[in-house]
């Protein structure tokens, strides 16, 4: 009975892992290549699962709401970055943390007046709507599937990011924005799309994660600490390190929660204070000067 139940806490741990990767590499490129305090990216969660629920309510088709609600998202990212945060960026980091912080409220005010106060759940696709026996262990067919999304996922982002002239551009960006815009790269383009971007994965994990957790005003927020955990434990503007980070966070939350009920968040601080103490870059970050 044991090593089945070790089994599937880790694959739960493993399918929240994929969520908190989806959000945080998104998050950890901002950080990166902006330099950008953006509270608010658990906001974009929020918005990508009620652009999801609505987009599903209204077409009745879940895959096309992995589509219509990232590109929703990362358009209000755009606007937030061209209209909002671009003003600020030669100013004090503490005035990005007021303004992002303040847009936290905003954003569920927003969806409060949109789409109410309650929880609301989201279906997953028929077809997932199952569970599968594995070694003992009967795990939902929408966690097995969150898995292998978030692996693909994972692996398109290596490629773009390590193969192709715009992951080049972001690289370039991430370790010198300066030494970049100098080369004739047009820098102020390049991070409205990287934040845009960011926004839209963020999006994008929160329809992923809809049919788990569902969709409340309060879920963005909720998600944020676990996600600056991962980018903190990773390293600031690596996507290995967010994928590293995210699967050693999720499995400590997960069994926290499953071992320790009343000390489950203690877990990842753990976990967080231990690398920090032996890498204070992170596990993949850049040695600090």
């Amino acid at each position: 009975m044991f090593v089945p139940d070790v089994f599937g806490q880790a694959l739960n741990g493993l399918s929240y892992g994929m969520l908190l990767f989806l959000l945080s590499v998104g998050l950890t490129l901002i950080f990166g290549m902006l330099d950008v305090v953006n509270l608010a990216h658990g906001s974009f969660y929020m918005l990508g699962a009620y652009a999801g629920l609505t987009t599903i309510a209204v077409t009745g088709n879940f895959w096309l709401a992995l589509v219509v609600a990232p590109a929703a998202v990362g358009l209000v990212g755009a606007l937030v970055e061209r209209l909002a945060l671009r003003p600020l960026y030669t100013r004090s980091p503490l005035d990005q943390v007021l303004l992002t912080f303040g847009f936290i409220y905003l954003f569920e005010d927003v969806v409060k007046w949109l789409w109410g106060g309650r929880i609301r759940s989201i279906p997953p696709p028929d077809v997932l709507n199952t569970s599968v026996p594995v070694l003992g262990s009967v795990i939902p067919a929408y966690r097995l599937f969150v898995i292998a999304f978030g692996l693909v996922v994972a692996g398109l982002l290596w490629l773009l990011i390590e193969r192709t002239r715009l992951g080049s551009i972001i690289r370039a960006g991430v370790y010198d924005a300066e030494m970049a815009g100098g080369m004739g790269i047009d820098i102020p383009r390049v991070f409205t799309s990287v934040f845009a971007f960011g926004a839209a994965l963020g999006g994008l994990s929160g329809v992923i994660a809809g049919p788990i957790q569902s969709a409340s005003p309060s879920m963005g927020a909720g998600i944020l600490i676990p996600a600056l955990i991962v980018v903190v434990v990773g390293g600031l503007g690596s996507l290995k390190g967010s994928f590293v980070g995210s699967l050693v966070i999720g499995q400590a939350e997960t069994f926290g929660k499953a071992w320790l009920p009343g000390a489950s968040m203690l877990m990842i601080y753990v976990v967080m204070a231990v690398i920090v103490l032996l890498r204070p870059q992170g596990l993949f970050g850049r040695p600090l000067r």
